[in-house]
């Protein structure tokens, strides 16, 4: 008599087995990535938006002097990042998720891992990230980003950069952050250095480098 059915692989220990096999693939694949950064951002971004060249500039910049870039793998600006990457020669590798509506990579990965799970994937950016560089984006990018910021604001991380690209875009959430949870004492005003705004390539470039040159 057989022992698995197709209902055994929806139960919660079958689930593990393939949480685990996630985790492994993720870290043979990513294993000799030494010098990275995360880009996050919408995937609605167009080619014609400036925040989509924007993120293609510094994720070229970034190529050219050596690092690889890691996106979500999908369209917007983790397209525009994955093309900077790839058209500067350099490593440009898509994270995707397996989601009900379905995103497809996008054509400028040279490097893709597919993932089921949210927190495997995010556990592969946090890992193999030096920075994150982090465009204008919706629910997902604000996950991301606040993501990154508890983990090194409770230690569960070395701590790395946190750069959001675009002030005009982030302002009123900078000042809400800075005026508003501090003001309530909901964190402490420390915690406000964990991010930096940056608007240019350049900036961004900067930024990384002070980082560890100081570390």
């Amino acid at each position: 008599m057989a022992i698995l059915n197709a209902d055994f692989i929806k139960e919660d220990p079958w689930r593990i087995f393939r949480i685990m096999s996630e985790f492994v693939d993720g870290f043979e694949e990513l294993s000799n990535v030494n010098k990275a950064v995360s880009i996050f951002g919408s995937s609605r971004a167009k080619p014609s938006d400036k925040f989509y060249k924007l993120a293609e500039k510094t994720a070229a910049l970034l190529a050219k002097n050596g690092y690889a870039v890691i996106t979500g793998a999908g369209p917007g600006i983790m397209e525009a990042a994955n093309k900077g990457a790839k058209d500067a020669g350099g490593d440009s590798i898509g994270l995707n998720i397996l989601i009900p509506t379905m995103q497809r990579p996008n054509r400028y990965v040279t490097r893709l891992i597919e993932f089921r799970y949210f927190f495997c994937r995010k556990v592969m950016f946090a890992k193999y990230s030096k920075a994150f560089v982090v465009f204008p984006g919706g629910f997902g990018t604000m996950d991301e980003l606040f993501e990154a910021m508890t983990l090194i604001q409770t230690e569960r991380v070395d701590p790395f950069p946190v750069i959001i690209v675009g002030g005009e875009y982030w302002k009123d959430l900078v000042r809400w952050i800075k005026e508003t949870m501090i003001r309530y004492n909901t964190i402490h005003k420390n915690d406000i250095k964990i991010f930096t705004v940056a608007n240019s390539p350049q900036e961004v470039l900067s930024v990384i480098k002070r980082f560890y040159k100081k570390k």
